[in-house]
């Protein structure tokens, strides 16, 4: 019985570090894909939409985690603003920022986004559903999804470059090569 519920004990501990992060670098090795969950999030005009529903017709797509009182969310979607229409050009990549600002300051959200003019697609994550479903523990959280709808990469936190090497992910997920360089021994 003992051996049963260290077993058990080893797997659930174990697997609480699927989505955890390095944390020495703030990323984490995606050579085994994942899926995007399966959750529902609110439209900022109040509509529901599955994130099963987020696709760019084959193509990469960036997922940010961000809420209005998080300074270094709002340096990294600015900063990314700056060059979206260039890698949008480029690569086609399609950004996705999802707030999960609470019910008390998501009215807020709406006006804030058309006040930043950002290009994004904006979804509202109020019961922090889908935060929860990718086992995030923080803000900013960046994910790159390839055409099939896998996350292959993550990061977390944002300092400024954060965004270049973001955008070198994304250009060689669509030449092909391997996203995580191997570690030399």
């Amino acid at each position: 019985m003992k051996k049963i519920i260290i077993t058990i004990a080893f797997v659930l501990f174990g697997s609480s570090f699927l989505f955890s992060q390095d944390t020495i670098s703030g990323k984490k090795d995606m050579s085994k894909k994942f899926k995007l969950p399966e959750v529902n999030l609110k439209t900022l005009d109040g509509k529901t939409i599955n994130t099963t529903k987020f696709t760019n017709n084959g193509k990469s797509i960036i997922i940010c985690f961000w809420a209005m009182w998080c300074t270094n969310c709002l340096k990294e979607l600015k900063a990314i603003q700056e060059v979206y229409s260039d890698w949008q050009d480029e690569t086609g990549v399609k950004l996705i920022a999802i707030s999960i600002d609470d019910a008390k300051s998501v009215d807020k959200v709406k006006p804030f986004v058309n006040g930043k003019s950002w290009d994004y697609d904006v979804f509202l994550d109020t019961n922090k559903d889908f935060y929860r479903a990718l086992n995030i523990n923080q803000v900013p959280h960046t994910f790159v999804v390839n055409g099939n709808g896998e996350i292959i990469w993550q990061h977390v936190t944002y300092t400024e470059g954060s965004e270049i090497e973001l955008y070198n992910i994304v250009k060689k997920l669509i030449a092909g090569k391997n996203i995580i360089e191997p570690t030399s021994k």
